[in-house]
């Protein structure tokens, strides 16, 4: 083996259940959604106040790395 090829990134077997149930994955969906609403509201508005995105974007960032940590029950492996 290659030294290059036992560094290289791979996906888990059961992705596509990750991607339906794991909680990290939705809070970081959540998070992109509230990062693009910081870039594009602003140009549109000034109701809200500023840093309401930046504020809301963390504390989903920091779920979603607790929720990585956790294990979800629906995320056992039963197959």
């Amino acid at each position: 083996m290659l030294p290059e090829e036992k560094n290289t990134m791979k996906l888990y077997p059961h992705w596509k259940k990750i991607i339906r149930k794991a909680w990290s994955f939705r809070l970081l969906a959540i998070a992109g959604l509230l990062s693009t609403c910081e870039i594009i509201l602003p140009m549109f508005s000034d109701a809200l106040p500023r840093g309401v995105f930046s504020a809301l974007t963390f504390l989903v960032i920091t779920s979603a790395m607790f929720a990585r940590l956790v294990a979800q029950k629906d995320m056992l492996d039963e197959d």
